[in-house]
């Protein structure tokens, strides 16, 4: 999969393509819909398919100071919609000027001068253009003017909830890992580079590996949680502590993970965790001791959940 970063890196002479357009955080199953439908439109016309998304996040642009929770990294991003089946990833800097940008101007420049639109997917509810002002019916409209075609998909929908990025952001605010997983159709990712902490763990008997994670990623609600260790091609099974560490009168918010049957030094690697089960709420215990029991417990119940 080729991957641009702004209009300038579209290769001179690209021809005609398929366009899918969005913000795409999360690439959840709605949005492997109209990836799918994408890839699949174009292969029956024989042409490749275009992710078109945007960074930073357009709320952060258009309210300033708004950081919506990153489902993905741009690069985590790419990898996923790779394995769909997309042939271009193409990224926009969305800025103030992009943001002003008229629906009809979007359009021409995008879709017809660049990347020569034979169909472009996207869903229901996408908008563009200065004020969002533009919207399916306007896309059609525009498709008519300039030459491609326009498939509006509606979003999938499971026992009357909507996937959406927004929902998945508050399934994992409350740390409900399952139906995040479950609208993701993958368990949720952090990614982070290991750094030094105050070693307690070791002293605990249970070292963990600190997480500086990604900034604005969205992180579940304080507490303890099961999941993978993910470093390089290795997916290790691990615990995960998600908090504060109040038994230490702990203050800023942390992310570490004790790697089941591993002793090795993550010191500066770039590591992702794929947290997949919710153990327990965060606590304040009476003594290390109770700590250190409870610790032994959400091993053994990492241990089952995870086997083979």
């Amino acid at each position: 999969m080729q991957r641009w970063r702004g209009l300038e890196a579209v290769p001179t002479g690209w021809g005609r393509s398929v366009v899918t357009v969005g913000v795409f955080d999360g690439v959840h199953r709605g949005h492997q819909q109209l990836i799918g439908r994408a890839v699949e439109r174009g292969r029956a016309r024989g042409l490749p398919t275009v992710l078109v998304t945007f960074d930073p996040h357009p709320a952060e642009v258009v309210r300033p100071g708004s950081h919506p929770a990153r489902l993905t990294t741009l690069p985590r991003r790419a990898d996923l919609v790779a394995g769909f089946g997309v042939d271009a990833f193409l990224v926009l800097p969305f800025t103030l000027e992009l943001a002003r940008t008229a629906p009809p101007e979007f359009a021409h420049e995008v879709l017809v001068e660049r990347l020569h639109a034979a169909d472009v997917v996207v869903g229901r509810n996408f908008t563009f253009g200065h004020k969002a002002a533009g919207d399916v019916a306007l896309l059609t409209e525009l498709g008519q003017r300039f030459g491609f075609g326009v498939e509006g998909l509606e979003l999938i929908t499971d026992d009357g909830i909507t996937f959406s990025s927004t929902y998945i952001r508050a399934c994992i605010d409350a740390g409900d890992m399952a139906a995040a997983a479950a609208a993701l159709g993958r368990p949720h990712r952090v990614e982070g580079v290991v750094v030094h902490g105050d070693r307690r763990g070791r002293d605990l008997g249970f070292p963990t590996a600190n997480l500086a994670t990604v900034s604005y990623s969205a992180l579940p609600a304080d507490g303890v949680y099961a999941g993978r260790f993910v470093i390089g091609e290795r997916s290790l099974p691990a615990a995960i502590s998600v908090g504060t560490n109040p038994t230490f009168s702990g203050k800023e918010r942390t992310v570490e993970a004790y790697v089941l049957d591993v002793d090795e030094d993550f010191y500066g690697f770039e590591v992702a965790l794929d947290i997949e089960h919710r153990l327990r709420g965060q606590e304040r215990f009476a003594d290390v001791d109770a700590l250190v029991a409870q610790m032994h417990r959400d091993v053994a119940r990492t241990r089952e959940l995870l086997a083979p």
